[in-house]
């Protein structure tokens, strides 16, 4: 199994993370943000990676700080837990209905950490939540990975939609790219020889 424990102390945040990338979709979160718990859950089952999370943040100024650190944390997991990523397939991509919402997401395990984020969102706020810190968790999350991940909305009017979408298409994506290739089992996907 390629796992993961990831321990990340700010003085903004106290983050306890263990992600399993071959497993089936359990997880306990408690980020301190409940929308961000409900799209980490949604990103477990539907990436089938099991994910413990525990974020106590400074939640009193606003969720900034524990969504984008989180998202540091998560990245920082996923790079330790792929290690040198030998016979990884290295890209996967997925087009998701959620409703009336629609994104793409595609990835590859580069070595490069880079975000296109094409996503308009209709509201300022899902409840409590800012909708830009999606983006925030996103930059966060590739830059500890170093993955390229590209976020394409191609429909939506429901800021929740949409947001679900980006973490679900991201989770198949992300799966996808993880998983090991049966045919070249010991080989790095790169004529480069390293990823």
């Amino acid at each position: 199994m390629r796992n993961a424990d990831v321990t990340r102390d700010t003085a903004e945040t106290q983050i306890r993370l263990n992600l399993s990338l071959d497993a089936s979709g359990n997880s306990e979160i408690h980020s301190g943000c409940g929308f961000l718990d409900h799209m980490l859950c949604l990103f477990a089952r539907h990436g089938a990676f099991d994910l413990d999370l525990r974020c106590t943040g400074d939640t009193e100024v606003d969720f900034h700080h524990s969504v984008e650190d989180i998202g540091i944390a998560l990245g920082a997991a996923f790079h330790e837990a792929l290690g040198d990523k030998r016979g990884v397939e290295r890209y996967g991509s997925m087009l998701l209905p959620m409703d009336e919402a629609l994104v793409l997401c595609a990835a590859d395990l580069s070595g490069r950490g880079h975000l296109s984020f094409q996503v308009s969102f209709p509201t300022e706020k899902i409840g409590a939540f800012d909708t830009e810190l999606i983006k925030e968790f996103w930059l966060g999350f590739i830059r500890s990975s170093q993955i390229t991940l590209h976020v394409r909305m191609l429909a939506g009017e429901n800021s929740h939609h949409i947001a679900e979408a980006i973490f679900k298409s991201a989770a198949h994506s992300l799966r996808q790219a993880a998983r090991i290739n049966s045919t070249n089992p010991n080989r790095i996907p790169s004529t480069k020889g390293v990823l």
